[in-house]
């Protein structure tokens, strides 16, 4: 099992699937959102907007998460998750370790061996980056252990600079 942080562009990742730190909306936005809407091209639109004409109608719920096919992307899939935004009061660490852990859950019941994290919440939905690198290595490594039948082996939290780089490397060394 690996679990490893790089700086990098998660639209380039190859990986089987990428984690899109979406809106409630899920049709695009800015940030990382936006960057995946963007390099996967129009097809993810589509399957966002059916996804909100059927089992999401109301979007999708915060700390919760779904799959798409990742279409443009060198990944399989893009697995959509809606962090809380702190700007907003949410500011319940549950829910972001949730947004972790539904995530994995989606990741196994497609299957996936390989999965890359952004920083969810860290940049426009405020949680300050110490936060977010200790809930989502803390989370993922509960997960993995609970989970240990499951195909994943290899977790990479692919994020935006040093800063957060070093911040997830921090969480991972303790």
């Amino acid at each position: 099992m690996s679990l490893s942080v790089e700086i990098g562009d998660i639209t380039r990742v190859e990986a089987d699937a990428v984690v899109n730190a979406a809106n409630s909306l899920l049709l695009g936005g800015g940030g990382v959102d936006g960057a995946i809407h963007a390099a996967a091209g129009p097809r993810l639109l589509e399957a966002c907007r059916r996804l909100r004409n059927t089992t999401h109608r109301d979007g999708l719920t915060v700390g919760d998460a779904v799959a798409t096919p990742a279409f443009d992307l060198p990944a399989s899939w893009v697995i959509h998750t809606v962090g809380p935004n702190l700007h907003r009061g949410q500011d319940d660490p549950a829910l972001l370790a949730s947004c972790f852990a539904r995530s994995l859950d989606v990741a196994a019941e497609l299957d996936v061996r390989s999965i890359a994290f952004p920083a969810v919440s860290a940049g426009a939905y405020g949680w300050p980056v110490p936060d977010v690198a200790r809930i989502a290595v803390v989370t993922t490594r509960n997960w993995l252990a609970e989970h240990s039948e499951a195909e994943l082996r290899d977790v990479r939290f692919v994020v935006v600079d040093e800063r957060v780089e070093h911040a997830f490397g921090t969480a991972l060394t303790t």
